[in-house]
């Protein structure tokens, strides 16, 4: 998965001539250990680099230019240390086109109240510093994230640290390539979508391949990489025995590793990040891709089925907030519901393509029926998932912006064997209940393709909706299904003013 180290922010520390060259020495001084603090943090998964303190215009509008053509900067933390005139600021705010967080800190902990005195004040003015900062910002409608706290706190690292992971997936998917083999399923409105406007608002493009193309992929796949690939599969998974005494397995599993060579060949040569498929256009495969699709997931892909767009981008951009932590995320769908006095679960799954990122354990390869498609009965890896605190988001179009919906859910072990379905699933209770989430997730008109991950958390979906200037709406322990019609009502007229509002 993706090198978040290969990626870096810029600690940007404002303040003025007007301190004189010893105080503003101190100020650069301060600030370099301050950055040099965070980019050992174990909570930030990025490089953090020192800039040189900024004084005036020219050096902010410089330094904004330099961070838009930097390949490997994918935003500014920005603290004011002393007071730092906010219009200096503006020309620079104008051109940036990166991420920012706004971090309210001091250099000091405590007043030393001792021994402090105006030379100390006239140095350590964040307080007020920041203060200024932050209005023009707001007063130009900067999006950013604001912490504020201690630098060596590790809340305000870890605040920090999902702020990264958000700027990073952004990046990711500027200029990113996701590719459809056929179209969307059949008279199915939700993972429709307008392409063009995910463009021009999200920076990846999404481009429709005959199915044709990827069999002949998969043609050119020789059989000893073929049988490499089969020996893998039987060396990584656990094989039951009615698969095992199937007949003609060789075959199948032969017919499923030349999907994915042929899958991969075809997404490396087109630079592609993930990828959607529909089991309505299957023409020239002889099954629906099942492990193939599940395999290229946990290596870092993207996945929509039935051309899913949306979510297979939002798969990849939490793929890569996840990059580096523990627990697995996965292309998900609410599947049926367990309907239960005391306390309602959601089964989740899909027909084959849930990642193994999120197995409990060592993922059996099954051979069934898919029941669907009229093709031969595909390979899989079947699986339950750990039990833990994990969140499913879902984004949609919704005509004039797109929503990101977001449910904290709690997963919970299977209450009974599964014996005859034979499809990974993970098993949850919703926040704050099946009844007021599944209610609230209608009203929001979320999909039933979903981003699942046990690693991603919420912060990091609201920091990414705040870069992406997407609507967010949270579905967590605190939410009522009137509060939150309430919500989206609010939103609808916040998102036609703010249109046309004037800088």
């Amino acid at each position: 998965m993706l090198n978040l180290k290969a990626f870096e922010v810029w600690f940007v520390t404002g303040s003025q001539h007007l301190y004189g060259p010893e105080t503003l020495k101190q100020v650069a001084a301060n600030s370099a250990q301050i950055a040099a603090a965070l980019d050992v943090s174990p909570a930030i998964p990025v490089r953090v680099i020192f800039k040189p303190v900024v004084k005036t215009p020219q050096e902010v509008m410089e330094l904004c230019q330099q961070a838009n053509t930097s390949a490997d900067c994918i935003g500014l933390i920005t603290w004011c240390h002393t007071f730092s005139p906010s219009k200096m600021w503006i020309n620079g705010f104008k051109l940036l086109r990166k991420p920012m967080a706004h971090l309210h800190t001091q250099h000091n902990r405590e007043i030393p109240w001792g021994a402090i005195d105006m030379d100390f004040m006239n140095l350590n003015q964040a307080a007020h510093g920041d203060r200024e900062h932050g209005f023009i910002m707001s007063r130009m409608r900067v999006s950013r994230k604001v912490v504020v706290g201690f630098w060596q706190d590790q809340r305000v690292q870890q605040q920090l640290g999902a702020w990264c992971r958000a700027a990073a997936a952004w990046q990711d998917w500027q200029g990113a390539k996701f590719c459809r083999f056929g179209d969307n399923m059949r008279e199915v409105a939700v993972t429709e979508g307008d392409k063009v406007a995910a463009q021009i608002q999200l920076g990846y493009s999404v481009n429709g391949f005959g199915v044709g193309d990827l069999v002949q992929c998969v043609g050119e796949v020789g059989e000893a990489d073929a049988d490499a690939l089969v020996d893998e599969y039987r060396a990584s998974y656990r094989i039951p025995a009615a698969t095992a005494k199937r007949s003609g397995l060789r075959q199948s599993l032969q017919e499923a590793a030349r999907i994915e060579l042929g899958l991969r060949a075809f997404l490396a040569h087109g630079g592609f990040k993930g990828f959607t498929d529909t089991f309505e256009d299957l023409h020239g495969l002889p099954q629906l891709p099942g492990i193939a699709v599940q395999r290229l997931m946990a290596d870092g892909f993207g996945f929509g089925a039935e051309g899913d767009w949306k979510t297979c981008a939002l798969v990849r951009a939490m793929k890569v907030m996840a990059s580096g932590l523990s627990g697995g995320t996965s292309f998900m769908e609410d599947y049926t519901y367990h309907f239960d006095a005391d306390r309602s679960l959601v089964l989740g799954a899909h027909m084959l393509e849930i990642c193994p990122s999120i197995a409990a354990g060592k993922p059996a390869l099954e051979i069934h029926p898919l029941g669907i498609g009229g093709k031969a009965d595909p390979v899989r890896l079947v699986f339950d998932t750990p039990p833990g605190p994990a969140v499913n988001a879902s984004i949609l179009d919704v005509g004039n912006r797109f929503r990101l919906l977001v449910n904290e859910v709690e997963v919970v072990p299977v209450p009974r064997p599964l014996p005859k379905l034979p499809v990974a699933r993970a098993i949850w209770a919703p926040q704050p209940n099946l009844e007021i989430a599944a209610a609230a997730w209608i009203h929001g008109g979320g999909a039933h393709h979903t981003g699942f991950s046990q690693a991603v958390t919420t912060e990091m979906l609201e920091d990414f909706a705040t870069i992406a200037n997407v609507e967010i709406a949270i579905i967590d322990a605190k939410t009522n299904v009137r509060d939150f019609q309430q919500q989206l009502r609010n939103n609808e007229v916040y998102y036609a003013l703010a249109r046309g509002w004037a800088s």
